[in-house]
């Protein structure tokens, strides 16, 4: 499955406001960094989705990604989150992608 793949599915999650389907796109016991500490689990990353603002939208960009295994690639992206009251956030994602799920999530202001 190609990285697109993984993080579209978790773009719509995140673009429809919808914090238990962003957290169905992780492994069980993925490790997340947002903006905020970070946290461990789809539990963890629900009740981070569930604090974002109405009207988030992601959107990204792969910039690299290298293929460490038959299930496991990692990717490098950047991420502009907007809102609909305030700046766009840019950040850059790292992200390791375990078959079909993001096995982790670190997320970097520069």
């Amino acid at each position: 499955m190609s990285i697109e793949t993984v993080m579209d599915r978790w773009k719509d999650a995140v673009d429809a406001h919808d914090p238990e389907r962003v957290a169905s796109n992780f492994t069980e016991d993925a490790i997340f960094q947002g903006l905020k500490p970070y946290g461990i689990g789809r539990a963890a990353i629900a009740e981070y989705y569930s604090h974002q603002s109405i009207g988030l939208k992601a959107d990204y960009e792969v910039l690299e990604t290298r293929r460490l295994a038959d299930d496991l690639t990692l990717g490098y992206l950047e991420v502009d989150f907007s809102f609909i009251d305030k700046p766009t956030i840019n950040v850059n994602l790292s992200v390791l992608i375990k078959g079909d799920l993001i096995a982790h999530y670190q997320v970097s202001r520069l």
